[in-house]
C-alpha cells in the first residue's frame, strides 16, 4: 500500500568494486516488497566502520551494493502482512533483513540472542542499505521513532547506539554501581556514556584522543581518564574513584591492542568485561556478520591501522581475579525500542557531523579517515523530512 507517488528510479551511493570509492548511480526504487517489508523514504543515513570493511571486501558482500546499515526515514509503503507500521510513520531502520526464523538466535529467548547468522544485512551483505533516496527494510527489525527523537539522532542509533546499549545491558549492573567505557569518546562511546548515566550508573570514561576526552566530558562521565598516561596511571585513577576496588563492569569499545587488558585491569575482582566493536581486519572474506564498528574509537596505536587479530586477556585477570569476559554485537528489536524510549526520556543526543547529500560522500570519508571525527558522520538524504520535525526533537 503506497502513501505517495513513488518514483521509478533514485540515486544511491554504491560499492561497485572493492578498494574503490563509492559510485553514485541511478538505480530502480525497490518497490517489490515481501510481505514483511517496509519501503522508506530515507531522511538520514549514517557512516559506520563496517562500511569501510564492505568497501574492502572483508564482509563477503556481493556487488554492487548500496552502502550504509544505519538509517532513518518515513514509511511510504508496507508489505501485505505488516500490521504494526503504516505510511507516514517515522522509523529507525534495522540492520537485519529477513532472518531465517529457525536458528537458535531466532528462536530465542530474546535476552540471550545475538543475531541471525543466516540473514541478510542492509548495506553489508545480501541487501542494499541507506545511502539512497529509498530503502527496503524488514519491519520486524525497524522501530518507530518517539516524537522527541529526530531523524539525525535515530540513524546512528540503528547500529552504533544498538551496539553499545546492548553492551551496557549485558553488564547487568544496578543503579549506583560503577561502569567504565574504554574508548568512551568515539561514535559508540559517547552514546554509551549517556546511556549509562540515563540508567543511573556511575561512569568512568577512558579515551586516548583529545576529541574523545572532550566528548566523554560532554556526555556527563563522572570520571574522565586519558589513556595516554599509561595503564598504571589509569588503574590508579579508577581505583581512587571506586574505593580501591575498580568498576563493577567495563564495556570495551576500543580496538587498541591492549584495550581488553586495560578493561580487565580497571574492573574489580569477579567483575564483568563486555567486548564490543572489535574491528579486526580479516585476511579473507567473512561469511557472516561477525565483525563490527569502532569508527572513531582510536587509541594511539590504531592511528596507524595497527588493529589486533585477537582480543588478548592476561591469564592472571581471567583466572586469579575471575574477570568474566564476554562478547556482544547488536541488540534485539525490543531492546532497540527500549533504547529509543531512553533516548526520548533523557534527551540523549548524537554528536553528528552532517553532510548534505550523496555529493558530499568524499568529504565525509575524508573526515572519518582523518581520525579527527567527533562522534558520528551522517548524510542528510532528505532535508524536507528534517524540516518537518519541528524544534522539540533531539
Amino acid at each position: 500500500m503506497a502513501s505517495q507517488q513513488i518514483p521509478e528510479t533514485m540515486q544511491a551511493a554504491q560499492v561497485i568494486e572493492f578498494d574503490k570509492p563509492y559510485k553514485i548511480n541511478n538505480v530502480p526504487v525497490p518497490t517489490d516488497l515481501a510481505p514483511e517489508d517496509l519501503l522508506i523514504r530515507v531522511a538520514v543515513a549514517s557512516l559506520c566502520h563496517t562500511d569501510f570493511m564492505v568497501q574492502h571486501g572483508i564482509m563477503g558482500t556481493n556487488l554492487p551494493c548500496t552502502g550504509s546499515h544505519e538509517g532513518s526515514g518515513t514509511v511510504v509503503a508496507v508489505g501485505s502482512s505488516v500490521e504494526n507500521f503504516k505510511p507516514h510513520d517515522r522509523v529507525m531502520g534495522g540492520i537485519i533483513y529477513h532472518h531465517c526464523g529457525a536458528c537458535g538466535d531466532c528462536r530465542g529467548p530474546e535476552s540471550s540472542t545475538q543475531y541471525c547468522a543466516n540473514a541478510a544485512y542492509c548495506g553489508v551483505k545480501g541487501a542494499d542499505g541507506y545511502f539512497a533516496e529509498y530503502a527496503r527494510i524488514d519491519s520486524r527489525w525497524a522501530a518507530k521513532l518517539p516524537d522527541k527523537v529526530s531523524f539525525k539522532t535515530a540513524a546512528p542509533l540503528a547500529c552504533a547506539g544498538c551496539t553499545v546499549y546492548k553492551g551496557i545491558v549485558l553488564a547487568g549492573l544496578k543503579e549506583g554501581e560503577w561502569i567504565a567505557l574504554v574508548g568512551s569518546g568515539g561514535g559508540l562511546g559517547h552514546l554509551g556514556v549517556q546511556f549509562a548515566k540515563a540508567l543511573r550508573l556511575n561512569v568512568v570514561g577512558v579515551d586516548a584522543r583529545d576529541e574523545g576526552l572532550e566528548l566523554t566530558q560532554k556526555g556527563g562521565a563522572d570520571v574522565v581518564i586519558d589513556a595516554r598516561k599509561g595503564d598504571e596511571a589509569v588503574v590508579k585513577e579508577v581505583k581512587e574513584a571506586t574505593n580501591g576496588e575498580g568498576v563493577a563492569a567495563t564495556v570495551n569499545i576500543s580496538d587498541a591492542k591492549t584495550a581488553a587488558a586495560t578493561s580487565c585491569a580497571i574492573t574489580r575482582m569477579h567483575g564483568t568485561v563486555v567486548q564490543v566493536a572489535q574491528a579486526t581486519e580479516l585476511r579473507t572474506p567473512c561469511p557472516n556478520f561477525l565483525l563490527h564498528h569502532a569508527l572513531a574509537n582510536k587509541f594511539e596505536a590504531d592511528l596507524n591501522n595497527q588493529q589486533p587479530d585477537n582480543v588478548s586477556i592476561p591469564f592472571q585477570e581471567l583466572i586469579f581475579r575471575d574477570i568474566r569476559f564476554r562478547g556482544s554485537l547488536i541488540c534485539s528489536a525490543q531492546e532497540a525500542n527500549d533504547m529509543l524510549q531512553l533516548v526520548a526520556k533523557h534527551g540523549i543526543s548524537v554528536n553528528a557531523n552532517a553532510f548534505m547529500g550523496l555529493g558530499e560522500m568524499d568529504r565525509l570519508i575524508e573526515l572519518a579517515e582523518s581520525g579527527k571525527m567527533k562522534g558520528k558522520g551522517i548524510v542528510i538524504m532528505d532535508q524536507a523530512q528534517i524540516d518537518a520535525e519541528g524544534k522539540e526533537v533531539v
